[in-house]
């Protein structure tokens, strides 16, 4: 009896990593983000060659590749210029959200006729930005180290958070394992930065069979396992573990670039490739109208709501359309909230087509725009942290001085 090569892991596997080589070298060509050209190299594969993401561990791979991009997006914002910028990227997460959630909402229920839940998840959906979408663009540009990269990372947190409270409020089903799932996250939480610290002072970062990585993997897989035993999603505590432990990485630079070695060499692409298999041409060609019509709803409520924003703290008005831009990609919570919906029977398999590719799409148009036509430079980067801790200064020396007066 003939086997088809399908069926031979081996080779699956080998089609899987040919096509993010082939990502790799395009985007060494093209000058353009990988995570992009891994997004096109799924849709490509998936109309054309027919490739399916149909195997368990092709999923969990996927999913481990989200998870630690997230952890990798909140392991990189500095606590310190968390804490200086976080008025800036508070306002700018919240507008980034509650715009696109309150219009993508009113134009799917209002416009398109959609049912009051069909609507709400639609909004839900569309109002996401990508961390890990932004993250693989600002370690490509070299701009996670700067205060302007982490503003907008920490921004993006602010946005999805805004998200999972959203669909938590709306949908969720609260029982006992969720609440356990958020005492046993807290505890961890405060403890962590104490237990990975330790560990690498006892043990020391060198050792070849690296125990802190595996150690920082053991706690995002168990969170992971707590949150879909509550019916949660496997990735939203990875960010905060990363937030947490962001203070321990930053004093061990060597782990966190192994830990983004390990993550951009072998599970990312499985996670940005299986996005674009979700992209359906033919899907596409037929509700084009509506999808487009969400799409350009999604980018001018983003902008609507970010680039204001972004020129009343101080950016030059290309770092604010490159912030908005960034802002306006998604990815990860928004097809985790379109697959809540379908799963849940709340939206159909029609509308799960349109909004995941509305959603795919998203991670890819905005990206190119800002990475082709407003890609700040690194000076400039840098620079406007200076320039917003000079401004707010001056603004706190004026207070002081009219309260003095007063």
């Amino acid at each position: 009896m003939e086997v088809s090569p399908w069926q031979n892991i081996w080779f699956v596997a080998a089609v899987w990593m040919a096509l993010a080589l082939a990502a790799s070298l395009i985007s060494i060509r093209t000058g353009i983000a990988v995570a992009l050209i891994e997004i096109l190299v799924g849709v490509a594969a998936g109309n054309f060659l027919h490739l399916q993401a149909n195997a368990e561990w092709i999923n969990f791979l996927a999913l481990l590749g989200s998870g630690m991009l997230t952890f990798l997006a909140g392991a990189e914002i500095d606590p310190v210029s968390l804490r200086a910028n976080l008025r800036a990227s508070a306002l700018i997460g919240v507008a980034s959200f509650a715009l696109p959630f309150l219009g993508c909402w009113f134009f799917a229920q209002f416009v398109l006729g959609w049912t009051l839940p069909e609507a709400q998840i639609a909004g839900i959906a569309l109002s996401t930005t990508s961390v890990a979408v932004v993250y693989a663009v600002m370690i490509e540009g070299g701009y996670s180290d700067t205060a302007l990269g982490k503003t907008i990372l920490a921004a993006c947190f602010i946005t999805d958070f805004g998200t999972v409270l959203a669909l938590g409020g709306l949908f969720a089903n609260f029982n006992l394992w969720l609440l356990v799932f958020v005492v046993i996250t807290c505890v961890v939480l405060w403890y962590m930065p104490r237990w990975t610290q330790g560990l690498i002072t006892r043990l020391g970062a060198t050792r070849v069979s690296e125990p802190e990585v595996k150690f920082i993997l053991l706690v995002l897989f168990a969170l992971a396992a707590l949150a879909t035993t509550a019916k949660s999603e496997a990735v939203l505590p990875a960010y905060l573990v990363g937030l947490v432990v962001a203070g321990v990485f930053l004093r061990d630079k060597t782990l966190v670039h192994r830990m983004r070695s390990i993550a951009f060499a072998i599970f990312t692409p499985f996670y940005f490739i299986k996005a674009g298999l979700y992209v359906s041409l033919p899907a596409v060609w037929t509700s084009l109208a509506v999808i487009g019509g969400f799409l350009m709803l999604k980018m001018v409520t983003k902008a609507g709501g970010v680039w204001p924003l972004a020129r009343r703290y101080h950016m030059r008005p290309r770092e604010a359309t490159y912030t908005t831009l960034l802002m306006a990609t998604g990815l990860t919570f928004g097809t985790i909230s379109a697959l809540f919906g379908l799963q849940n029977k709340i939206i159909k398999q029609q509308q799960y087509t349109i909004l995941v590719t509305t959603v795919i799409l998203s991670a890819f148009v905005p990206t190119l725009i800002a990475q082709k036509f407003f890609q700040p430079s690194m000076r400039t980067m840098h620079a406007w942290g200076r320039l917003y801790r000079r401004k707010r200064g001056a603004r706190n020396s004026a207070a002081e001085l009219a309260e003095a007066e007063g």
